[in-house]
């Protein structure tokens, strides 16, 4: 999004046109900005964002529907080590259900506790996130690498 003249007028949009009003309005997006650190640029306007702001902002927007599933696809990617670190404690904050597509194994095996393997359109694996991750085998044969923290066996710093 990020075509209003304000950054809280973009996380309003779609209570707004969902028909919340007053009050509730302002409540969905003061929290929806505070969750995701940007209540403070509320009044800025979204194209003077940075890439990691803007990645959060579309979060906010999200978060001030009341979702019960979230659904993310490459959540971390192109993002700074900084602003990706930021991105994975704020969904790791998150007390919700959530959905996603990712080639950033590292995030999966911090983030989820269920995972499914892809190849060619095709599941081919699906199963605890750590186990299937942490599989050589199965990983090389789908071209893809087994996670930093699974080959350090520990958590990120």
């Amino acid at each position: 999004m990020l075509f209003m003249t304000r950054l809280y007028d973009d996380v309003a949009f779609g209570p707004l046109n969902a028909g919340v009003k007053g009050d509730e309005l302002n409540k969905r997006v003061e929290e929806a900005l505070r969750a995701v650190d940007l209540l403070e640029l509320a009044d800025k306007p979204g194209a003077h964002l940075s890439f990691g702001q803007k990645k959060r902002a579309a979060l906010a927007a999200v978060l001030a529907m009341e979702p019960r599933i979230l659904v993310l696809d490459e959540p971390t990617s192109n993002l700074d080590p900084r602003a990706r670190r930021a991105m994975i404690e704020l969904i790791k904050g998150l007390d919700i259900t959530f959905f996603v597509t990712t080639h950033d194994l590292d995030f999966a095996w911090e983030l989820c506790e269920r995972s499914v393997i892809l190849d060619a359109g095709r599941i081919v694996a699906d199963g605890a996130t750590r186990e299937l991750l942490a599989d050589e085998e199965l990983m090389q044969r789908h071209g893809l690498e087994v996670p930093t923290l699974a080959l350090l066996g520990s958590e990120p710093c």
